[in-house]
């Protein structure tokens, strides 16, 4: 009446990053998540810390599914600057770095360096949930505080952009949809 049919299980685990998905991935994206890491800590110092650790993790021997491997990365890194700069702290650090740090300006420079001119509570919510997409309510666990305040420091840090000294890249996503959670 039933028929049961045995499971492979041997290929499952070949779905899983290994270190050397990890090793590859960090190579070939290697600029864009220590940008990501530069824009959340606003410090060179600081991002190389990032990037080491979020590297460090991942050596560790992640579960991860090789199709997540490279938002499993993104998510450490927003971690580990979490933990760096504490941004939700009234006393977190104000070490800020220009992007290149004096060489030659290249495109796109006024707007990494505009982003970090933001106070860190609102640098990390303009980054995680403007630049990366994360949600609101993603922001706040990650940043443990209330939706409210992430809803509140991401106006902010719009508001900010609508600065002309302050040049923002150009944002798709409207700001009225969260509008309605606070």
């Amino acid at each position: 009446m039933f028929r049961f049919e045995k499971v492979e299980t041997a290929s499952f685990r070949a779905d899983y990053a290994k270190h050397a998905d990890f090793c590859e991935l960090f190579e070939r994206e290697m600029k864009p998540f220590y940008l990501l890491a530069f824009l959340l800590t606003a410090n060179h110092q600081d991002a190389e810390k990032c990037f080491a650790a979020a590297v460090a993790e991942a050596l560790e021997e992640p579960v991860v599914f090789k199709e997540w491997a490279e938002s499993w990365v993104k998510r450490s890194l927003v971690r580990n600057a979490i933990g760096i700069v504490s941004p939700a702290s009234p006393r977190s650090g104000d070490k800020r770095n220009l992007w290149n740090r004096g060489q030659n300006e290249a495109p796109g420079d006024n707007e990494i360096d505009a982003v970090t001119q933001l106070a860190p509570f609102e640098r990390f919510v303009f980054v995680m949930s403007i630049l990366e997409r994360y949600s609101i309510w993603d922001c706040s666990l990650l940043l443990g505080c209330s939706m409210k305040k992430v809803i509140q420091a991401r106006m902010r840090a719009l508001r900010h952009g609508s600065n002309p000294d302050a040049r923002f890249p150009e944002v798709e996503a409207p700001v009225s949809h969260c509008v309605a959670l606070a």
